[in-house]
């Protein structure tokens, strides 16, 4: 059936305008329904793009002059070459065009054979005199997928405290985690949240799904006793003061329930890095920082420009004076100038965490894991952050990506983050995404991408309008993948995609040919085109990273338990009666449990420390992981102590601290890294993976 917009659809004319630009006019929410999306979300999408359809005349105008553009154009702005493969772009081409092709190695050639991989420059020159001039992608057919089968542990760093932490996990828990994981437990992985910059202010926005910068890491991560100045501090009292309030910030966390507070640790540690930047870099620091500075460009110098000038003007920079609003003015220049002690900072800050991000994947190797450090990238960036001032012209003004209304979310997601523009992707041979990418896959055994879909379609919602008044906007998915699959080749990085949800036909499919892991939560795992019972585990995929759970959902613990919904009631968060919610809950839990005997999957482990029915429940679980083909399988690190509590709760705010709680075990008490280390009910979880993961 056809269900209309709040608006009524898009005319013909628009229809077609929105076509050729790549804005859908409708989408489908389940096989059998069609929904329409209104005029006015089609045509603010458009002017997003640069194209002005607002009343009849203008949009019969801007879909003449499309066509006459599709018609004339002789190549896209990037053209993608697959190795070993045909371009149909280069295909089409009429018979006598004359090639020229510009290699990144400085080579020139007359024809697209036997490339080597990367972004080249093409120009073509057609015998009826036009000639077009495009990027052009040469890219492996695919990624080499692991082939030996490991395990992971699963963490949100914040919540990984040690006694060490100055009252959140950081990166030097990070690495002792994936040293004692490697050589004690046989991890092949460590997989972490987002470390993304964050917008600074006073409350930080806690999520590392929103962050200020996705290019370069927060340097609230750092383990300031690890940055080799730290010894030579001229002012070792003032140290000794931090590390006195460093280590009640720890303990009010770790003793006394309370949150971990991201802005009182980062006070501290912007203290003590100050004290550090006092030290002078020896030569081989300062050419190493020198370097690091070179490799970065621009992109370095105007995220630290962003920061300084947060500083004086505030973190949203849509409130700063009109000058500094535009990073290439002569206002801008002019303060960064004036703050050039402060963007120095800011770029060493960057300096020293890439390093320690560096050091992480290098111990996780060197403990031998196969694969190391698994990193998220975020689906995109704060609107009043250091990305989307620095790269404007790339970004879809007054739009922000969500997700349209579904049978779980009736009036859809806003997510706040502002959508790249498909059209200066292409034509700037997707520079920013390539950089993007080199940065990460710099210091990451495998790179997981939030909503992978999005590399194929967005959800756009028009400032000011619910998210029901969106519409999908589509990017070129050929050149997003293969710059994908080009820049992880190079690094030797594993891809995981998040393709959790709604996912668009053919969409798991094209990342499956090219390489990219999925992901696999068992408890979404049914027969959902059958009986809808959950899916026997040899039906599972293999391409994949299998876990009981995610940031995101209720703890193993906790969805055995039916605590979850408990919870969500407590917070007046249902929209059905409680008992209804139990039950239902209840049943989807039970089906599961009927599975996992069946199987014989349900029986103790002899571990020795009194295995209660939940553990056991819990092993089951994770036996029947083993028994699916997947290639990664992922343990939840709250899940090995009973955890009962979330990371995040979806549609919430501040009725519960999202991002903010430290790893417990069943009775709510935090555990720390050493704990962990010597934790009977972890060894015993582990165990049933590695015994049989390899």
């Amino acid at each position: 059936m056809m269900a209309q917009g709040p608006a009524g659809p898009p005319s013909e004319e628009l229809t077609r305008l929105a076509e050729l630009h790549g804005v859908a006019t409708s989408y489908s929410p389940s096989p059998d329904r069609t929904v329409a999306a209104s005029a006015t979300a089609v045509t603010l999408a458009l002017a997003a793009l640069g194209v002005d359809a607002g009343t009849a005349e203008k949009a019969r105008a801007a879909l003449a002059a499309r066509e006459r553009e599709s018609a004339e154009r002789l190549l896209p702005p990037t053209v993608v070459l697959w190795s070993g493969d045909t371009s149909p772009a280069l295909d089409a081409l009429p018979a006598g065009t004359r090639l020229h092709i510009e290699t990144e190695q400085g080579e020139s050639r007359a024809s697209a054979e036997q490339l080597p991989p990367g972004v080249h420059r093409l120009t073509a020159a057609a015998p009826d005199g036009r000639t077009a001039a495009a990027h052009l992608v040469v890219a492996p057919a695919r990624l080499p997928t692991p082939t030996a089968r490991s395990y992971g542990l699963l963490v949100q760093l914040y919540s990984l405290l040690s006694q060490r932490s100055w009252g959140m996990g950081d990166l030097g828990d990070l690495g002792e985690l994936a040293a004692w994981a490697g050589r004690d437990l046989g991890a092949g992985f460590v997989q972490v949240n987002p470390l993304h910059a964050a917008v600074p202010g006073a409350p930080t926005d806690p999520s590392p799904y929103r962050p200020s910068s996705r290019r370069f890491p927060d340097p609230v991560h750092l383990r300031v006793e690890d940055v080799p100045e730290y010894a030579y501090v001229r002012e070792p009292e003032k140290v000794r003061a931090l590390l006195e309030r460093a280590d009640r910030l720890r303990e009010s966390v770790l003793d006394k329930g309370a949150l971990i507070d991201r802005d009182a640790v980062w006070e501290l540690k912007r203290e003590a890095l100050e004290l550090i930047r006092e030290v002078p870099l020896g030569p081989g620091r300062r050419a190493a920082y020198v370097d690091f500075l070179a490799r970065e460009g621009e992109a370095l110098e105007d995220h630290a420009t962003w920061y300084a000038l947060a500083e004086v003007h505030g973190s949203d920079w849509s409130r700063w004076p009109e000058g500094l609003r535009d990073p290439r003015s002569a206002e801008t220049a002019r303060a960064r100038g004036e703050l050039m002690d402060r963007v120095d900072f800011h770029c060493r800050l960057a300096w020293l965490t890439d390093a320690q991000l560096a050091d992480a994947q290098r111990v996780a190797r060197e403990a031998g894991m196969p694969v190391g450090i698994v990193h998220d990238l975020a689906v995109g960036v704060h609107p009043e952050g250091a990305d989307a001032w620095a790269q404007q012209e790339y970004f879809a003004a007054g739009m922000s990506v969500g997700a349209p209304p579904d049978a779980f979310n009736a009036r859809g997601q806003d997510w706040g983050l502002p959508p790249w523009r498909p059209d200066r992707l292409a034509a700037s041979g997707y520079e920013p995404y390539c950089r993007l990418l080199r940065a990460l896959f710099r210091y990451a055994g495998a790179l997981r991408i939030d909503h992978v879909m999005g590399l194929f379609r967005l959800w756009w919602v028009p400032q000011g309008h619910p998210p029901t008044e969106g519409t999908y906007v589509r990017y070129d998915a050929e050149a997003m993948l293969a710059i994908l699959v080009l820049e992880a080749a190079r690094a030797g990085t594993v891809v995981i995609g998040e393709d959790l949800g709604t996912v668009e036909p053919g969409v798991r499919e094209k990342l499956r040919e090219r390489g990219v892991l999925g992901t696999s939560v068992l408890w979404f795992e049914r027969d959902w085109e059958g009986d809808g019972r959950p899916l026997p585990p040899e039906s599972w995929r293999a391409d994949c990273l299998a876990t009981a759970t995610t940031h995101d959902l209720p703890s193993t613990a906790a969805r055995l338990t039916g605590e979850h919904v408990e919870l969500r009631d407590r917070l007046g968060l249902l929209t059905r009666p409680l008992e209804e919610e139990r039950a239902e809950a209840a049943a989807d839990t039970g089906e599961w449990l009927a599975l996992l005997a069946r199987l014989g999957l349900l029986h103790g482990t002899g571990g020795g420390h009194g295995t209660s029915t939940e553990e056991a429940e819990i092993q089951a679980v994770h036996r029947f992981l083993l028994g699916t083909p997947s290639r990664l399988l992922g343990i939840w690190l709250p899940d090995t102590v009973g955890d009962r509590r979330p990371q995040n709760l979806p549609g919430t705010w501040d009725q519960y601290p999202n991002w903010r709680l430290p790893i417990a075990d069943a009775e709510g008490r935090p555990v720390t890294l050493e704990e962990l280390a010597g934790s009977p009910r972890l060894h015993a979880l582990v165990e049933v993976l590695r015994r049989s993961a390899t």
